[in-house]
């Protein structure tokens, strides 16, 4: 229920050298000034952090530890019923740890072997053509906080759990991975804001929220939705639409409730011929086009 790399809380960095994340009224750990404290020393590991060098650990509580092992096995189980059997196939070769969140030093550390991937801390807000962009070389952005544990089931932002479960048992798939790289690519190779909010949309529709078939079963892809322990119940009673780029790259939603449109793909190799294909040759020009005859 969020938009990668748009509705991270605003990060702002102190005098000090301190970081601030700057909490909406409504987010769950607003009032809890212990998980504030956390949010602001954990967004500070990823300000300081440059590529290249040892993504710094955060020091978990026991507390942060019980979520992670109390959403990973429900979803686990959810994930068997609902989940693609390439996403299954990937976090089977991962083999994330199921009592303890792993450090983003470690996933990394899973992950470039199986598909070159690696992960990057994220403090707060990373800019589109940054967090698109970067895919191309093999990295992902991700936040290293964990959501609050009044609800350990809901998270109003992109946490730990989603950035980890959702995307890196994906990314441990060759094909899932290749995608993202194709996403990545575009990104960098388109010059307007519109082409890039596009590709963006795209990547939105298909990675993030993407649902596929599997013989005769609608099954998830999308991160988003495989992250989610509310959406994975409900996406099969959705709007279900055939993949369709025009229609993908033009559509509207809303990153505060459950997606009510989704795009269906009739296999992995119709994503990857569809999306896929017009990652890979999209430019301005044909972007434009797209849009204009929309």
């Amino acid at each position: 229920m969020f938009e990668e790399a748009q509705y991270f809380a605003p990060v702002a960095a102190q005098d000090d050298g301190s970081v601030v994340v700057e909490l909406a009224a409504s987010h769950p750990g607003f009032a809890d000034p212990v998980y504030r404290a956390r949010r602001n020393a954990i967004a500070g590991l990823a300000v300081h952090h440059r590529r290249g060098e040892p993504i710094p650990a955060a020091e978990y509580t026991e507390l942060e530890h019980e979520i992670w092992t109390l959403v990973i096995r429900e979803l686990a189980v959810k994930h068997a019923k609902y989940a693609t059997a390439e996403y299954l196939e990937g976090a089977e070769r991962l083999g994330l740890p199921e009592t303890r969140i792993p450090q983003l030093e470690e996933v990394s550390g899973l992950l470039e072997p199986l598909t070159g991937f690696r992960y990057l801390p994220a403090a707060g807000l990373v800019p589109l053509r940054d967090f698109y962009g970067v895919l191309a070389d093999g990295y992902f952005h991700s936040t290293q906080y964990i959501r609050h544990h009044s609800v350990p089931f809901y998270t109003p932002e992109p946490d730990v759990i989603h950035e980890v479960i959702g995307h890196a048992n994906a990314l441990a798939h060759d094909r899932y991975a290749a995608l993202y790289r194709l996403a990545g690519a575009a990104a960098r190779r388109v010059d307007s804001e519109e082409a890039l909010e596009f590709v963006s949309k795209i990547f939105w529709f298909t990675l993030e929220f993407g649902v596929m078939l599997e013989g005769p079963e609608l099954k998830a892809y999308g991160a988003g939705i495989l992250s989610s322990y509310g959406e994975i119940e409900e996406f099969r009673g959705m709007s279900i639409r055939p993949l369709d780029i025009r229609a993908m790259g033009t559509t509207d939603y809303d990153i505060t409730r459950y997606q009510d449109v989704l795009f269906r793909a009739e296999s992995l190799q119709h994503l990857e011929d569809v999306v896929g294909g017009f990652w890979e040759n999209c430019d301005d020009d044909s972007i434009a086009k797209l849009l204009t005859d929309a």
